[in-house]
């Protein structure tokens, strides 16, 4: 639905994209350099942070809970922490903007110390389910919360507990949020803990912990899950920290340029995280022109350079288990399968129906509103592809991923593409609009 201060924007058919596109650093990495900066002893210092919405929110929530964070540049941060258990409780509400990330895993890092904070964000961020972790964190570490309704959603206040034990938690859904809050909970709870999934989701947060000198170990199981093991109130020591940058919005430029004739980018110093390249894999397997060049290791994490060259896709199935490595992308993928020869299948997509809007009604609907056959099968997605028609306006639901996957879809469809507002793109990639100007994407 509009609102007053809503921008909407179309996309049409573009001209061959070429040059060197620099997206943002990881915005999953931002967050957790910022959070375990401030759990921390001593001063961390932070270099290619992503400088967004969601990022700035997390940061004026932590300084609420007595850190210092301090930006000495562009995506050049210093924040000096408090030592695990330190937190103390803030004096006014925690405002995290849309950042459902930066909200969930700063809940866990204070499950585990006796203060109250009440959490929100905006309109949004208030309509999205926080029982999902709020009720992990109480059943492993005894935290309690009042939420609004069944779901808890914002306002939230919660009390964290000092007494949790040697914690041996499973983890019912496939989400890293709630297996990263969890861990940072465990940060400040006496003994030995072991959390365990049945699916492997993103291990940024296990990375990162280590090299803060967590304890930590990864244990693989024989069902494709895991068994994490930490140790508690050892503490955490301030670090240097370099944030590749984002593949989640690296996926928009990569995916236009391989739907729109004549194109050739480079994306440079992409994440590769296993955990991260689902969306990569998936297109490699539909025929994609994707080189990776330059591979190495930052902070624990592998880094590439991407050249993508324009590709006729075809479709694929893609199967349940690869969901987590590429949860936030598949709006982007919907729409690469909407150029692609023949259907694709995309499995196992509950996870989407709980982000910054239910993901999966809202890619179809999208993808109908410009004449693109597609159903919704359970938690299935399947997409007919073909020639585009395009012509349709697209209900972002304040979801910044939908926004930028159909204006996507309107650099290569027939007619023009409309969202109806683009303001919440800040959330994630501030340079959007630009980055994709100065490639020749063509928005009006």
């Amino acid at each position: 639905m509009n609102n007053a201060k809503s921008a909407p924007l179309a996309a049409r058919r573009s001209g061959p994209l070429k040059g060197r596109a620099q997206v943002p650093g990881d915005k999953s990495i931002s967050q957790r350099a910022l959070i375990l900066g401030a759990l921390a002893d001593g001063e961390t210092r932070i270099s290619g942070l992503l400088e967004s919405g969601d990022v700035h929110s997390t940061a004026g929530a932590l300084r609420g809970f007595g850190a210092e964070l301090t930006p000495e540049g562009p995506g050049r941060w210093r924040v000096r922490g408090t030592g695990v258990g330190n937190w103390q409780s803030p004096k006014a509400e925690l405002d995290f903007g849309n950042s459902g990330t930066g909200s969930r895993l700063v809940m866990g890092a204070m499950a585990t110390t006796p203060i109250t904070a009440v959490f929100t964000g905006d309109a949004s961020l208030r309509s999205r389910p926080m029982a999902r972790v709020l009720d992990p964190l109480k059943e492993a570490f005894g935290a309690t919360y009042e939420g609004q309704g069944p779901k808890a959603l914002m306002p939230v206040t919660l009390h964290g507990s000092g007494k949790a034990l040697d914690v041996d938690y499973h983890v019912k859904v496939a989400s890293a949020q709630v297996k990263s809050a969890l861990l940072l909970g465990s940060l400040n709870a006496t003994g030995e803990h072991s959390i365990t999934q049945n699916v492997q989701t993103r291990d940024h947060t296990e990375k990162m912990l280590k090299a803060f000198g967590a304890d930590v170990m990864v244990k693989p199981l024989p069902n494709g899950g895991e068994q994490i093991f930490t140790r508690g109130t050892l503490g955490l020591k301030g670090c240097d920290i370099e944030v590749p940058r984002d593949p989640s919005s690296a996926a928009f430029p990569l995916v236009s340029a391989l739907i729109v004739p004549g194109s050739e980018i480079e994306l440079p110093a992409i994440l590769l995280n296993p955990r991260r390249t689902g969306l990569v894999r998936t297109l490699l397997e539909m025929g994609a022109n994707i080189e990776i060049k330059n591979k190495r290791v930052s902070g624990g994490e592998e880094i590439g350079d991407l050249v993508v060259r324009h590709s006729e896709l075809k479709g694929v199935d893609v199967p349940a288990e690869r969901a987590p490595s590429m949860i936030d992308e598949y709006p982007i993928l919907a729409v690469a399968a909407s150029f692609a020869n023949g259907k694709t299948a995309m499995r196992g997509l509950e996870e989407l129906r709980v982000k910054e809007s239910d993901r999966l009604e809202a890619v179809a609907r999208g993808l109908k509103a410009n004449g693109v056959q597609c159903e919704i099968q359970g938690d299935d997605l399947i997409v007919e592809g073909g020639r585009v028609p395009g012509g349709g306006t697209v209900t972002t639901h304040m979801d910044h991923r939908i926004a930028m996957s159909f204006l996507t879809m309107g650099l290569a469809s027939d007619r023009p593409v409309s969202v109806d507002d683009v303001t919440m793109i800040a959330t994630s990639f501030p340079e959007y609009q630009d980055l994709m100007r100065g490639l020749g994407a063509v928005f009006e």
